[in-house]
């Protein structure tokens, strides 16, 4: 084990120590089930109770130590209590809690390090309206452009996922998130997304220009069924619909789509970014400028903040209460905030991660070749998507091996969680922090749970040895950049290192 002195993470991680789940977890687990609606969905993926976290490893309250692959499903790119982000909330909190939309310093200093750190024309041209949640930023977007055009209707794609309340449940594709809203409001038109392993609209070296065609189309034919539209949302990189990376020429024929129409493009970066794909934003390997940008998740580092972006110029201004919302703006997830931006700008994190991203598409696909269940490995940076499949020649999603995975590798000590339209793929997200020998470590378990499987039905998996005990013989890998370090600063209340 390499010297742990700067690890953010627990270093003894994963820590199997009782069956799953614990004694303790159990009791907590069966309380939260007594009280809590039937609606709750990740204690049953991950039935742990959570005691503490540090860095990209979580402790349940049985001392059971894992290795976090999840990250909030992206909300914590830097992971759980970051020493920086630390020492801003406390700062922050014997200050100021909650200030409507007065002006704070947290709040003035945070607005003018985000504008400066948007992609493209928008770095300094841009204004911002504080929302509460994702899905509030997403619809907020849409209800901007519509204003902005003076119509309606919106351009959005397959396997999209922008949220599930209120008009933004719409605006997501899954059909189980439209049973659950009675805000059926908006003019959305469905359009497949460029799926280079699932291709719909033509063959895989034609797939932009076929999805151009085909909006083309909608927007030409006076029989296409589309009376008007003000913009088009996607997501740079599918997040819930599968960890899709469409073709690089997409979003440039897309926003040059949209100048040619007249219509306003929106990215809804609440999931890709902040560093998340190895660029800043996702757009950015595109060299695309969105007309709209929705930001959440990362940007709070657990707290609840998101916002959107949008062109200095696009309207003259909006109307007083244009959107509402009591949290909006609060003031400790913005100094959070200026503490996300601070550490992604003054360290090489983001650029690491684009070099790390491509080591792991490389491991990832080294098992993919001894598992025919896995038939495709997709992303970019710390956005990789690995899907399962009962044929690679049919490419039938296989939902349960999916789900045996994130079974196999829970018992090994990695938490590791799926999407996609037949929750068949499972999903890298993990801090853009992790230590490289906990990445290391993930990566072995990821192929011991694929071989298990493999081999025959699932069988309970070992119990993790002792620290300095005997561990599994390493996977064969390529040399890693050296860990970043967090910056300095002071480290969390409680949190020490074992």
């Amino acid at each position: 084990m390499t010297a742990t002195e700067t690890w953010l993470s627990y270093p003894d991680a994963p820590r199997i120590r009782t069956p799953l789940p614990g004694p303790r977890s159990r009791e907590l687990l069966a309380e939260q089930a007594r009280l809590e609606t039937d609606a709750v969905v990740y204690a049953k993926y991950f039935p742990i109770a959570v005691a503490n976290a540090q860095g990209s490893t979580v402790e349940d309250v049985d001392g059971n130590r894992f290795i976090d692959w999840v990250a909030g499903v992206s909300v914590l790119n830097l992971g759980h209590r970051h020493p920086a982000l630390a020492a801003a909330l406390a700062d922050q909190s014997g200050k100021v809690w909650h200030a409507l939309e007065l002006p704070t310093e947290a709040r003035i200093a945070f607005l003018r390090a985000f504008v400066d750190a948007l992609p493209g024309r928008l770095r300094g041209h841009a204004r911002v309206l504080f929302t509460v949640t994702g899905g509030d930023a997403v619809e907020t977007a849409v209800n901007l452009a519509d204003h902005a055009k003076g119509r309606h209707g919106t351009v959005t794609f397959s396997g999209a996922y922008h949220g599930v309340h209120g008009g933004a449940a719409n605006l997501t594709s899954g059909r189980r998130y439209h049973r659950t809203t009675s805000f059926h409001g908006g003019h959305i038109v469905r359009v497949p997304f460029p799926d280079p392993y699932r291709p719909l609209l033509g063959p895989v070296g034609d797939l932009t220009n076929a999805t151009i065609r085909y909006l083309e189309h909608l927007a030409n034919d006076p029989h296409s069924g589309v009376d008007e539209l003000s913009s088009v949302l996607v997501e740079p990189i599918l997040g819930e619909g599968g960890y899709v990376v469409p073709p690089d020429d997409f979003l440039p024929a897309l926003r040059e789509f949209c100048d040619s129409h007249d219509l306003l493009l929106i990215a809804d970066e609440v999931q890709t970014g902040l560093g998340r794909t190895g660029k800043m934003w996702a757009v950015d390997h595109a060299g695309v400028t969105p007309d709209i940008l929705c930001v959440a998740k990362t940007i709070g580092g657990g707290i609840p903040v998101s916002m959107v972006a949008y062109r200095d110029d696009l309207v003259p201004s909006l109307p007083p209460g244009f959107h509402l919302g009591t949290y909006r703006g609060n003031p400790l997830g913005l100094a959070v905030g200026t503490a996300v931006l601070g550490v992604l700008a003054s360290t090489d994190l983001v650029a690491r991660t684009a070099v790390r991203g491509r080591y792991l598409l490389e491991r990832f696909r080294a098992v993919q070749a001894t598992d025919p269940s896995i038939g495709d490995v997709r992303g970019r940076g710390f956005m990789v998507g690995v899907e399962f499949v009962r044929s690679p020649h049919d490419r039938a999603p296989w939902t349960d091996r999916a789900k045996a995975m994130r079974h196999e590798l829970f018992e090994r000590g990695v938490l590791m969680h799926t999407c996609g339209g037949f929750d068949h793929v499972l999903r890298f997200m993990a801090p853009l922090t992790i230590e490289d020998e906990l990445l290391e470590r993930g990566l072995a378990r990821f192929a011991e749970a694929s071989a298990a499987l493999s081999a025959g039905p699932p069988v309970p998996a070992r119990l993790a040895p002792p620290v300095g005990g005997p561990r599994p013989a390493p996977v064969p890998s390529i040399a890693l950049p050296p860990s970043v370090p967090g910056p300095a600063g002071p480290p969390p209340p409680g949190r020490t290192l074992p």
